[in-house]
């Protein structure tokens, strides 16, 4: 025997030997980390988090699936009475568990709660698989374990397909719908005038609007912060009243009252606080077993499934284990432990989350407990990147980061300048260079070079307490103007000109009402950039208007670029302008000499000296999307303004920020929830919250007639 045949051997040996075993073993490591872990997409900041958690969730299905399939075919392979055969058949219906997946995680993006139909049939075939596998093992003397098990599994499995199918987009919407109202008695009321008039008798119909229809004075915002139970239970209700958003569902007058009213009296802090709990809940309903799990019947089909555990474990100790394996038994062990620990874990999750926190309003034991839950939700509490922190930073701040923030906390940012200089065409000089550009060309070919570019030009920022302030200001003050819905809906349909309406700064108004708005985004962009590289007076580089309009603008490219799937229905061709703008910089560029460390200082400069007197489109047409001159006009143009320039510049951001956040489709925010969430999702969310949106759409309400006869 030679020795690659002795080696092919060997290795046979060892995976038959194992396979099943190491499948098994793997389809309980996957679920162990899926429990622990999956939560983390919800604040990843890092695509490599969440591509890990995606990983992991496809394996963990295939992984139950394959080793179901491998029990079934070594059973064929065991011909007669085998008492190992009957502990793999033992080991069947603990993949059905598998199947049926943690609670922390039952999609994984909100297409796969459409396919819940699919996971219903896959129910019905593996629970068929596993049952013909307890077939092929009779007589068992574990027959009754295996019983209790499998249906503990088909619980399980059952609850996974149940949490899809709520958590579909029809569903949930016919969920959300009211009972069909028909209004007043039009006819009847009418038919009584009539007779009245008929027998000349005095009629007159007085019509008495609805109470509470207009808008009440909106009071100041309280500096007191909100207890964290608190901030649960109003989270709690305020989701409970807007959870349509996602699914398009319109609003009363009333429910837009009560939460402006409660909004504008809070300050900038505890509504972002109340505004991570909302979002969490949204998440748990669209990506979690909660809603599943979460009421009476829920609870008893956990007990019956801990329960059955359980009494399996203790029958299988107390057995007669003559014939076993002893490592077959050390894994059947393994497993039952597991699916114990599994269910524990679970349960402390459940006990420990913001719904339970809900539910203990108005609750007898509300003082015996508050103590606990307080203690647990300062660990979620919000805390902001700044020097002092970092400075006092230990391991709890650090679990609290990393384990317990609700979202990333964290801006994503995309600069087009950076993009253009580090993209433009230099001379091969050396070998290195002949090796990156071979290997540039075969990325190209491959098609991955998007994909590549969005992960080496992205780079995330904290997101700071002033920036919150700043835009909270900006919608809030808007949001008292809009008392009338239809003044909301001009205000919330605004891009940059309402802000630019005053006298002084009417000049800009063009370079927002008169082009689209992917093209006012990346004009707005490049001169921001400009401005921002050249800025030499040391007062001006402290402004934090010019802070807050460099990571605004930077983030705001970052969303048409990277997340142009979430824009798809407002940036119409940014796509193309944007690669048009970064082709004319890369080739104006690429004839400049730039100083290392000062890259992006000189090429703005370079920019900047460009004589703009005449339009681009009159000099070289408009075939090119490009707007990087237009982008220079407007900065020399902003330049004029001096001291006010970069006010101007930060409230035209917030009005692009929140145009964007109002007029994504509410799908799109809905999946940037299970990716670390996104700054947009909580502009938009606050923004119906102020009023400020056409979800409102319910003026009249249901208006009272009254008919009246005069004696």
């Amino acid at each position: 025997m030679d020795i690659t045949s002795y080696i092919t051997d060997h290795v046979k040996k060892i995976w038959y030997a194992w396979n099943l075993r190491g499948a098994i073993l793997l389809s309980l490591s996957l679920q162990a980390f899926l429990i622990l872990f999956a939560p983390s997409r919800k604040r990843a900041s890092k695509a490599v988090v969440v591509m890990l958690i995606w990983i992991t969730y496809l394996l963990a299905d295939w992984a139950a699936s394959f080793s179901i399939g491998l029990i079934s075919k070594s059973q064929v392979n065991r011909p007669g009475p085998d008492h190992n055969g009957d502990l793999l058949a033992f080991w069947a219906p603990f993949l059905l568990l598998h199947l049926g997946g943690p609670d922390t995680i039952t999609s994984f993006s909100l297409e796969d709660n459409e396919l819940w139909l699919r996971h219903l049939l896959g129910l019905i075939f593996q629970a068929i698989a596993v049952a013909y596998v307890f077939y092929q093992s009779l007589p068992n003397k574990l027959w009754m374990p295996i019983g209790l098990v499998f249906l503990s599994g088909m619980i399980k499995y059952g609850e996974r397909t149940r949490a899809l199918y709520l958590a579909s987009i029809s569903r949930f919407s016919y969920s959300m719908r009211t009972k069909p109202d028909p209004g007043p008695n039009y006819a009847k009321l009418m038919e009584e005038y009539s007779s009245k008039k008929e027998a000349n008798l005095p009629a007159k119909i007085d019509m008495m609007p609805e109470p509470d229809k207009e808008s009440r004075t909106l009071g100041t915002a309280d500096s007191t912060d909100m207890d964290d139970i608190e901030v649960v239970w109003e989270a709690c209700r305020f989701f409970k009243i807007f959870k349509g958003l996602f699914v398009d569902i319109i609003f009363s007058f009333r429910e837009r009252n009560e939460s402006r009213e409660f909004f504008h009296r809070r300050n900038p802090e505890d509504i972002l606080r109340l505004l991570e709990v909302e979002l969490n809940f949204f998440y748990d309903v669209l990506y979690t077993k909660i809603v599943v799990v979460g009421d009476k019947f829920g609870y008893f089909c956990r007990f019956i499934c801990f329960s059955s555990v359980e009494i399996a474990l203790a029958l299988f100790f107390f057995m007669d284990k003559a014939g076993f394996e002893i490592f077959n038994v050390a894994v059947t062990y393994t497993l039952l432990l597991g699916a114990i620990a599994l269910e524990v874990v679970a349960l402390l999750q459940l006990i420990f989350s913001d719904w339970t926190v809900s539910a203990l309003k108005n609750h007898k034991k509300y003082r015996v407990l508050a103590p606990i839950f307080r203690n647990y939700l300062s660990l979620k509490k919000s805390t902001w990147y700044d020097d002092e922190e970092e400075a006092e930073i230990g391991l709890l701040a650090w679990l609290k980061r990393h384990l317990f923030r609700r979202w990333s906390k964290s801006i994503s940012t995309y600069n087009l300048i950076d993009y253009s200089i580090l993209e433009r065409r230099q001379e091969i000089q050396n070998f290195c260079d002949r090796v990156g550009h071979s290997f540039s060309k075969i990325i190209v070919l491959m098609g991955l070079k998007e994909f590549l570019d969005h992960m080496r030009y992205s780079s995330k920022i904290p997101f700071t307490k002033e920036l919150w302030s700043f835009i909270h200001r900006e919608l809030r003050e808007k949001s008292v103007l809009a008392n009338d819905l239809e003044y909301a809906k001009i205000i919330y349909s605004a891009r940059g000109d309402w802000v630019l309406h005053d006298l002084h700064w009417s000049k800009l108004l063009p370079s927002v009402n008169e082009v689209e708005y992917d093209e006012s985004l990346i004009l707005w962009h490049v001169a921001t950039d400009l401005l921002y590289s050249t800025t030499t007076n040391t007062e001006e580089s402290n402004d934090c208007h010019r802070r807050f309009s460099k990571v605004l603008s930077d983030y705001m490219l970052y969303l048409l670029v990277v997340q142009s799937k979430m824009m798809s229905s407002i940036v119409g061709i940014g796509r193309i302008r944007f690669q048009d703008t970064c082709a004319e910089a890369e080739k104006f560029l690429a004839r400049k000499e730039l100083p290392t460390g000062k890259e992006h200082e000189e090429a703005s400069k370079y920019i900047l000296k460009v004589n703009t007197t005449e339009k681009p489109v009159y000099v070289k047409g408009d075939r090119s999307k490009s707007v990087l001159f237009d982008a220079s006009r407007l900065a020399k143009e902003l330049m004029k303004f001096e001291d006010q320039k970069w006010m101007i510049i930060s409230k035209v951001w917030v009005e692009l920020l929140s145009y964007a956040a109002s007029h994504c489709r509410a799908t799109a925010h809905a999946h940037q929830l299970s990716k670390g969430g996104e700054l947009v999702t909580f502009v938009w969310l606050l923004m119906a919250h102020f009023g400020l949106g056409e979800q409102f759409q319910i003026n009249e309400g249901q208006a009272r007639a009254k008919l009246i006869v005069k004696k």
